[in-house]
């Protein structure tokens, strides 16, 4: 389907009548709160021109709506039949808010008694039993990296941001195999490359602005794969709208497809391996130049037997040599993928095997070349590295090392050297009675994680929970154990000083404050969370305090050495970009020894019982789990769809549009088919609506995110929840 993009804008501009000239300045000085291909203003750091997409303008009402009327919270009954969208519509919160358990909803209080509140029951607390879990929804690198040591002076190492949902693997991965935490090139390199390759990654939904740098790259001759179960309509054709002939006429992305079965991402490129090894296709000086341990891999994988792989991939041998002949025909090759790899119990196995083929063909560390894990939102990237994860500190120093040693001489008081508790491990801890305070900085576990009737029983039994934000959530709606507390926060345009974010290609950038509007009582989230330690420890309160947000620039510039140059961003459009435009260049990798370790991935052996589908959730038209429109303007699919393919709706005996029910081991969901051109045995289904089939218990063996597919059954729905032929679509 052809976006109209011209009509969105006139949508959202309608939207933000109220606040236009507020909501110009955002977007003309401010760096985008959107995905993580970063901007000043208007402008990109990839190619000249306009960039704007539909992802930033959606997200422009979140900063520019009014107060929120308290008188809404006094009874959350009401509140908690509407949808995230409806919340989100009533406004910003103002003021801070207060509800004790049996009370019917929050009253308003002043800043005093809340900080009063939270600061008390946390000073009260043994710090093994007080969590932070922040979120990506603008939150700047400033407040990453004061949330992490305020958690440190509190003494607890349970901290977390939404980066571990999504590409811990990644990460974990890269950093394992080539010393390095994030994607190796930049964007430009997609113009310099002969083949651009998207793994489970739909660009065109979640970084529109990456369809304007494809259609350049086609220009200059790239070509264009992907490793996918569906064919996703918005890589097999976009509309540019910046670019006049791809808004007319439309641009076909996509050149290759490789249909997978949905966890089949590490077989598949194992069998490529052995394909290109069999062949000869290896870059054999690079690897011996610049890697160990591909003789061990190569000799596995030269073991596997096809039908194994076939198996194991859902492809056929003749679909995984010509990937390997595919990439043996390219000098230069850009391997991108997202959470189609790893969000599976598997994920960094999958990770594993994509880095083996980048490596066995020399795609790293030169123009045009790179492996790049996209971030889809502002503020990941920066919130791990600045330390808001539980097993390390600021860049990536590891608990009771020297370089954690460093930072705590820096800091002025002792680290704890116990490693913390990740986002799902919080959930786990709350179920078992073993937090007592859990304190949110955006977020919602309701939408984000699986099965969210467990998710609110474990919320319910937190004695203080503290939920720090712009907007209403469902989260905050859930009656607490004993109290619940919110704090009004500002947006990245409110705080004060400004604030930085990185981009996916490791670019920092600084969003400078905007002037002019702010929402009732709010504070910066920094500013919040410097006031709650100050208060909780008053006697050695000057240890975590800072005069503004520049101090805590300063303070990141000479505590993380790759983050030098951050304190010297001071106006809009300054960034610096760490490790410079590719990292690894000429193949130095920054492990001992400095040569890249290929390793060897495990292959699971997992094929659904009898009857069964294999399932992956996936995002229509929102922003994580904001849900921003009720159909999908690239596939047309509605939230309740259950994506699958004409074979097996044929199977089933079911038509486009008949009520479905699917079951798993943890949940039921009930839907609509939507016959799609995906591989038979697969099933696509919406992410937050069908949570409840996905297990919470099973996550990825090395980072513990949630696994976000599972197993399914599928029936045809009763006759009367049906529809008829007439209200089928077409």
């Amino acid at each position: 389907m052809k976006p109209n993009h011209y009509l969105e804008m006139l949508k959202v501009a309608w939207q933000n009548k109220d606040q236009l000239p507020f909501a110009w300045r955002i977007l003309t000085q401010g760096v985008c709160d959107g995905c993580a291909l970063g901007t000043s203003g208007l402008s990109d750091y990839t190619m000249d021109g306009v960039h704007l997409c539909a992802v930033r303008l959606q997200l422009l009402r979140l900063n520019t709506a009014p107060a929120l009327d308290p008188q809404h919270l006094a009874d959350t009954a009401a509140l908690e039949r509407l949808s995230g969208k409806e919340l989100r519509a009533l406004g910003r919160l103002p003021y801070p808010m207060i509800r004790r358990r049996g009370e019917p909803g929050y009253r308003r209080v002043s800043w005093d008694e809340a900080l009063k509140a939270v600061a008390s029951r946390i000073r009260a607390t043994d710090p093994g039993r007080l969590a932070f879990y922040l979120t990506s929804r603008g939150v700047t690198n400033e407040v990453y990296y004061t949330a992490s040591k305020v958690a440190r002076f509190l003494g607890t190492n349970h901290v977390d941001n939404s980066a571990r949902l999504c590409h811990a693997p990644s990460t974990v991965v890269l950093k394992e195999m080539m010393g390095v935490g994030a994607s190796t090139c930049s964007y430009t390199d997609w113009l310099d490359s002969d083949l651009i390759v998207f793994f489970g990654s739909h660009t065109p939904n979640n970084q529109p602005v990456t369809t304007k740098y494809l259609y350049y790259a086609k220009q200059r001759g790239a070509r264009v794969a992907v490793v996918n179960p569906y064919r996703e309509p918005g890589l097999e054709r976009y509309w540019v709208p910046s670019v006049l002939e791809s808004a007319l006429f439309g641009t076909r992305l996509a050149d290759e497809w490789f249909e997978v079965d949905i966890g089949g991402d590490a077989a598949f490129l194992s069998g490529a391996l052995k394909a290109l090894v069999e062949a000869k296709g290896v870059d054999t000086e690079f690897v011996a130049a610049h890697t160990t341990g591909f003789d061990d891999v190569a000799s596995w994988a030269h073991g596997l037997t096809w039908a194994d792989l076939e198996r194991g991939s859902g492809a056929g041998r003749d679909r995984m040599k010509a990937f390997a002949e595919l990439l043996a025909g390219a000098k230069r090759a850009v391997f991108v993928w997202s959470m189609g790899l790893t969000q599976h119990a598997h994920g960094a196995d999958n990770v594993r095997a994509l880095a083996n083929l980048a490596l066995a063909r020399g795609f790293v560390g030169r123009e045009g070349c790179g492996v790049m894990p996209i971030r889809g939102h502002s503020g990941v990237q920066g919130g791990a590295e600045v330390g808001a994860v539980p097993g390390a500190l600021s860049g990536w120093a590891p608990l009771g090392t020297p370089a954690a040693e460093k930072i705590a001489e820096g800091w002025g008081f002792a680290i704890p050297d116990v490693r913390g508790l990740s986002a799902v491990e919080m959930i786990g801890a709350c179920a078992d009675w073993r937090i007592d305070v859990l304190y949110s900085i955006g977020g919602n576990f309701l939408e984000t994680l699986p099965e969210p009737a467990r998710v609110r029983a474990a919320l319910e039994r937190v004695p203080l929970r503290v939920h720090q934000d712009i907007v209403l959530s469902s989260q905050m709606l859930v009656e607490p154990a004993e109290l619940a507390v919110l704090l009004p926060s500002q947006t990245r345009y409110e705080q004060a000083g400004g604030g930085t974010e990185t981009t996916t290609e490791r670019r920092i950038l600084l969003s400078p404050e905007i002037p002019g509007r702010r929402i009732g009582e709010s504070r910066s989230d920094w500013e919040i969370l410097v006031e709650v330690a100050a208060r909780a420890h008053p006697e050695r309160a000057s240890a975590i305090r800072f005069a503004d947000a520049q101090a805590i620039r300063d303070e990141i510039g000479r505590l993380i050495p790759m983050y030098a140059g951050i304190e010297k961003l001071a106006k809009k459009g300054d960034q610096v970009q760490y490790g410079g435009r590719r990292l690894c260049e000429g193949g130095q990798f920054p492990v001992e020894g400095g040569r890249a370790r290929f390793r060897i991935p495990f292959l699971l052996e997992d094929a659904p019982p009898p009857g069964h589908f294999r399932l992956a959730t996936r995002r229509g038209k929102q922003f994580n789990s904001m849900v921003q429109a009720a159909r999908d303007p690239l596939n047309g699919a509605t939230r309740d769809a259950v994506l699958l393919s004409a074979e097996d709706a044929k199977a089933l005996g079911v038509r486009h549009g008949d009520a479905l029910v699917l079951r798993s081991r943890t949940g039921t969901f009930r839907g609509r088919a939507f016959v799609s051109p995906i591989k038979p045995g697969n099933v696509q289904v919406h992410f937050p609506e069908a949570n409840d089939l996905l297990d919470l218990t099973r996550r990825e063996t090395t980072s513990g995110i949630p696994d976000y597919a599972t197993w399914v059954t599928i029936e045809r729905a009763p006759a009367s929840e049906s529809q008829s032929s007439e209200e089928r679509p077409s």
